[in-house]
């Protein structure tokens, strides 16, 4: 079984809260534990994201970029954070379910889409399979019950998520991972090495 090489986040929806206020941006619950279990096991980590306030006039580049940054203070390093810039109705190939933004960032960590899973929202999970890469939905208050039940996979939360793909690819439509949180932090045995 081969075992996913890269994670992408949604930095919005999975990783950090309050993403419109660079001083105001904090991570958010299990973030911090994801990707401190990801970075044990040497799996590469990202985030990509939409810009916010597109079409509003709310988000200036110099403060997308702000926010990316400070989001990298707080949980990085990352190995690539991508934006894509475009508005609902520009028809762009990188705003999910388009998987463009997906292909940019896997290609710049030099990863294939079946090596890399995307976790994110309903749209985030769509664009992963669009590419043959592995896309795990982590519902909020804003995912209708329709997107869940389209997902491949789905996780109660991001640390589910990650702790799922320790092993491999996700398995099953529902992912738990019920093992004590203090096995995840032990290495993985990989062709004879702990």
């Amino acid at each position: 079984m081969t075992r996913v090489r890269t994670v992408l986040f949604d930095r919005d929806s999975i990783l950090a809260e309050d993403p419109l206020d660079p001083e105001r941006v904090c991570p958010a619950p299990g973030a911090r534990e994801a990707l401190d279990l990801l970075r044990l096991h040497d799996v590469r980590t990202g985030f990509v994201a939409l810009r916010p306030g597109v079409g509003h006039d709310r988000l200036s580049d110099a403060e997308v970029r702000a926010v990316n940054h400070r989001v990298d203070e707080l949980l990085g390093p990352f190995d690539i954070w991508g934006v894509c810039p475009h508005g609902p109705d520009d028809g762009c190939h990188c705003r999910p379910p388009e998987p463009g933004l997906i292909l940019w960032a896997a290609g710049r960590v030099c990863t294939a889409p079946a090596d890399c899973a995307v976790v994110g929202t309903a749209a985030d999970a769509e664009a992963a399979a669009r590419v043959g890469a592995h896309g795990i939905l982590v519902p909020d208050e804003r995912t209708g019950p329709e997107e869940t039940a389209r997902a491949d996979h789905v996780a109660p939360d991001v640390l589910t998520a990650v702790r799922a793909l320790l092993t491999g690819p996700p398995q099953g439509r529902v992912l738990v991972d019920e093992r004590p949180i203090e096995s995840a932090f032990e290495p993985t045995v990989e062709n004879g090495e702990a």
